[in-house]
Order: structure tokens, then C-alpha cells, then sequence
């Protein structure tokens, strides 16, 4: 988007000023492509006892079998040490594991090195959540808790239920006397990841078309990014289908181009658009690592990670047809992206003199947030 020097757009900073930096799990196995596999990691760490239970755990200098530490927000998991733990383990949750590849996590705080309590807090159905990233996308967008090492994560709500936005006091009144329009908070998000340059600064605009654009464009990415409601379609309908049965455990994938089909040793999948195949983060292919978090076996013998699924599940040829997909369409919203052109920008200077900038250091802050009780080491209540 040229138009608007470096030094006069806002920082993403300072338009969502409130933002944590990201999980630190500390240990790989308490994540997973799927819900089974985890129960199993649980029920073999019960199972051993004293130093071969540390072992298991892998500790570090943050979490050790011995950790007392408080539930997750929202988590009624356990908090007795894990050297005494026998009880069964926390339900999983979907997260956001690395870039497009949603698996599972327990959500025990005791597995975590560093869990981001804030995060949790406020992750619920209306939250989405801003990550940033250096590689390929200088913005990802996810309904998820993120997992994945990235940047920070920049909530859109300060507080669950979808209230109090994460944004600039004043900026969408200010954006609404300069626009004449009525932006909402994803409005502005979708804005951002449309508008977001590599060095995370956010070029705006005054100009009501451009903007209405802009936001059309963002949209559309965050309904594929979050992959909220109707699966989505191919131009013209198409839609990859599996054509030849994948094998129990495929160990390859092999992309012809010239058939758009993907070869899962001698399963096939077709078709799969060029976009979608060279999709990358960074000189990642997005689709190859998705694949390779499901099949490489990497783990060491004897550890909790290399408690694996025994077979490809029907579920993740569901989850890759969409990816497929969605890899394809935000291609083309990429694509698209490139072509706007600010004009009548709105700058950080222009946002100083409005007294939207600079910003009051509480909005850079997490909100105080007290609307359930939390149990704290060996069943103390927590105070927030």
C-alpha cells in the first residue's frame, strides 16, 4: 500500500495498545493434533512414579513436578502438585498451535511454563485474537487461544463478552467524524489486516470508499483466518475431494501441478490450487508443515511426545480440504490487498491532534477483571 510514509502511519501499537506477549509452553507433548492422543500422554505420565514421573514431565526451571501453582481462568483442572496428581486430566481446548494449524492443549496450568492467565480471562466466543507475526503475514487473526511462537497477541476485547475494545481511546469516534461512517472494533480490525505493513505500522484513511474497501477485504480474510460459519468454496464452487484413499498413516506429500493434485503416497487429493500448495510463512509451505505435524516422527523414544496417533484420522482429512481452501481464497485476498492505494491518509500526527494519541498508559494495561472465582495452589481462592 504505497501513498503514506513509514514515519506518518500509526503504530498497531498504538491504535490496540493493550497486548501479552506470547504462551511459552515449555514442553511439546501437552499439545496435539488430536484429544485421544493427549489422554494417553496424561494416563502413561500418571502411571510412572517419582523420578521416572519427573522425567516423563520433562521439567524446566519454570515447572517441575513439584510446582504449586493456581488453575487457568476458566479450567477446573486440578492444583495439587503433579507428584501427588491421580485424577483424571482437563478436558482439551482447540488453539492456535502454529500459523493455520489448529490442534489441542490441555489447559492444566501445571504443564505451562508460562500461560498468559490475562489471555485466558477473556477468551470466549466473541474474542478474536490479533497475533503478530514476522514472517508471510505481518498479522494472523484467530478465534483460538493462540499457542504458537509468534509476536505479541493483541486481544480485540479488554474483557469478555466482547466489551471494552482494545483500541486507542477515541479512535473510532475520531474515525467516524473523518470517515462519516460507523466503524465497529472488527471493522477496524479488518482495516488493520488489510492495511498492516511488514514494519507494523497501519496506514488509515479518510477517504469513505477506500475504507469500506479496505474493510471488505479484512473481512473476508478474518472469516477465512478464523474459519467461522459456512465451510468455504473454491471460485466456481470447486472443491478439493479426496480421489484415491489415503493410507492409514501417509509418510509423503508430493504436489503435481500441472493435475493441482496432491499426493499422499497413494492417496490423492484433488484439486488443490498452485496458491494454496506454495502458501508460505516465511520459506515455509504452510500446507507441508500442517502435514508434517501429523506424520513426522521426531520424538525420542520413551518420551510423552512420542505417544502418537496410531492412524491418520477421518477428521484431518476434513480439516485439510478446508485448509486447502482457505489457503487458496486468502491468496487471492492478498492479492487483492497489494492493489489499494491510501489516499487522504489519517496520520499519527493527525491522531495527536485529536488527543487519540499520545495514549494513556491504563489502556496499555489489562483490564481488572473479577467475574469468577479461581482456585489457587492445593484449592486457595486466587484474588485478582
Amino acid at each position: 500500500m504505497p501513498g503514506v510514509t513509514r514515519d506518518d502511519a500509526p503504530l498497531l501499537a498504538d491504535l490496540m495498545p493493550w497486548s501479552v506477549a506470547p504462551l511459552r509452553l515449555g514442553r511439546g507433548w501437552p499439545t496435539a493434533p488430536d484429544p485421544a492422543t493427549l489422554k494417553a500422554r496424561w494416563d502413561a505420565l500418571l502411571r510412572a512414579e517419582g523420578p521416572a514421573r519427573e522425567t516423563l514431565f520433562e521439567p524446566t526451571r519454570s515447572r517441575t513436578i513439584h510446582s504449586a501453582v493456581p488453575q487457568l481462568p476458566g479450567q477446573p483442572t486440578g492444583t495439587e502438585r503433579l507428584e501427588q496428581a491421580s485424577g483424571p486430566y482437563a478436558d482439551p481446548v482447540r488453539v492456535l498451535a502454529a500459523p493455520f494449524d489448529e490442534q489441542w492443549l490441555i489447559p492444566d496450568h501445571r504443564l505451562i511454563d508460562t500461560a498468559r492467565p490475562e489471555l485466558w480471562r477473556v477468551a470466549d466466543a466473541h474474542q478474536i485474537f490479533a497475533v503478530e507475526s514476522a514472517e508471510g503475514l505481518p498479522l494472523l487473526a484467530t478465534s483460538l487461544l493462540p499457542a504458537l511462537r509468534a509476536g505479541r497477541i493483541r486481544p480485540l476485547y479488554r474483557r469478555p463478552g466482547g466489551r471494552e475494545p482494545n483500541l486507542a481511546p477515541g479512535l473510532l469516534e475520531h474515525l467516524a467524524d473523518r470517515l462519516g461512517l460507523t466503524p465497529t472494533p472488527p471493522d477496524v480490525l479488518a482495516w488493520t489486516l488489510t492495511a498492516i505493513r511488514p514494519d507494523h505500522t497501519v496506514p488509515l484513511t479518510e477517504d469513505p470508499g477506500l475504507w469500506s474497501q479496505g474493510v471488505e477485504l479484512g473481512h473476508r480474510a478474518l472469516w477465512l483466518l478464523r474459519r467461522d460459519g459456512e465451510r468455504p468454496k473454491l471460485p466456481g464452487g470447486r472443491r478439493p475431494y479426496v480421489r484415491a484413499p489415503l493410507p492409514s498413516r501417509p509418510l509423503t506429500a508430493v504436489y503435481d501441478p500441472e493435475e493441482e493434485t496432491l499426493h499422499l503416497d497413494e492417496g490423492r487429493v484433488s484439486p488443490v490450487p498452485p496458491e494454496a500448495w506454495d502458501f508460505r510463512m516465511g520459506e515455509v509451505r504452510v500446507l507441508e508443515a500442517w502435514f508434517a505435524a501429523r506424520t513426522a516422527e521426531t520424538a525420542e523414544p520413551g518420551t510423552l511426545a512420542a505417544i502418537a496417533p496410531a492412524a491418520w484420522s477421518q477428521s484431518w482429512t476434513s480439516e485439510l480440504l478446508e485448509l486447502i481452501t482457505v489457503l487458496a481464497l486468502l491468496s487471492e485476498v492478498r492479492s487483492r490487498q497489494t492493489e489499494l492505494e491510501i489516499n487522504s491518509p489519517i496520520t499519527t500526527t493527525d491522531l495527536r491532534t485529536a488527543n487519540v494519541l499520545p495514549l494513556p498508559e491504563t489502556s496499555r494495561k489489562p483490564a481488572s477483571i473479577l467475574e469468577h472465582t479461581e482456585e489457587g495452589p492445593a484449592g486457595q481462592l486466587t484474588l485478582l
